[in-house]
């Protein structure tokens, strides 16, 4: 049997939880010196996996930025850039996104019903995949196992990460908190309301806290409760 994943969710929210504003510009909550050790985590990792609403609100590239770390990257036979991963069950894509632009390969993950509406909106700018009549994240990562992908970090959106906390699938997490409050209910937060193993006073392992400039970074290990 193939090997999943390990999963590595990753996030920077405001103090009261919010991943972005309502505004229509992206709230920027992470600072630079944050954004670098952002990138060295991508770095580390075989994927990166975003969820297509994301792609569709922040429309970002989702690269290494630094040449140092691609060059490593190839010097340890691995691709420049780490596999960029998306999910749709709808198969709402657009290819002007600057997603599958830059970078390196694309995988799409969808199910049997959008596949084919996938295939003939991107063309050859993406590998897509079926995991059948329906999307379901054990199937996500084995597909993911099977092309060798070990080390996947997920960006997003909240509804992901809520998904994958919520079926015990995130080894481990990464917090950014930064010294911002939005107040805003309909932002969008890190996590949303579910049913996380263990309930309320399941306490998670703290692995790391340390201050990043002005942003506290936090490490997790969700599976590990107590």
């Amino acid at each position: 049997m193939t090997a999943r994943p390990y999963v590595l969710l990753s996030a920077a929210m405001s103090v009261d939880g919010y991943l972005d504003d309502t505004s229509p510009d992206r709230l920027r909550l992470s600072n630079a010196e944050d954004f670098d050790r952002v990138d060295q985590v991508r770095a580390e990792s075989d994927a990166i996996l975003i969820g297509a609403n994301t792609m569709r609100l922040d429309n970002p590239r989702l690269l290494v930025n630094s040449e140092e770390r691609r060059a490593k990257r190839v010097a340890d036979g691995k691709p420049a850039y780490p596999l960029k991963v998306t999910i749709t069950a709808s198969g709402d894509l657009s290819a002007d996104l600057k997603f599958w632009h830059f970078g390196g390969a694309k995988l799409v993950i969808t199910v049997d019903s959008a596949v084919e509406k996938v295939r003939t909106t991107l063309g050859g700018l993406a590998d897509v995949v079926s995991v059948g009549p329906q999307m379901g994240w054990g199937l996500v990562l084995d597909e993911l196992g099977r092309r060798g992908v070990e080390r996947l970090m997920v960006e997003g959106g909240g509804t992901i990460h809520t998904q994958l906390m919520a079926q015990d699938l995130a080894d481990e997490v990464h917090l950014a908190i930064a010294p911002l409050l939005v107040g805003q209910p309909k932002a969008a937060r890190f996590l949303g309301a579910a049913d996380f193993p263990g309930g309320s006073t399941a306490r998670m392992r703290v692995l790391e806290v340390r201050p990043i400039g002005d942003v506290v970074l936090i490490r997790y290990a969700p599976k590990e409760r107590s």
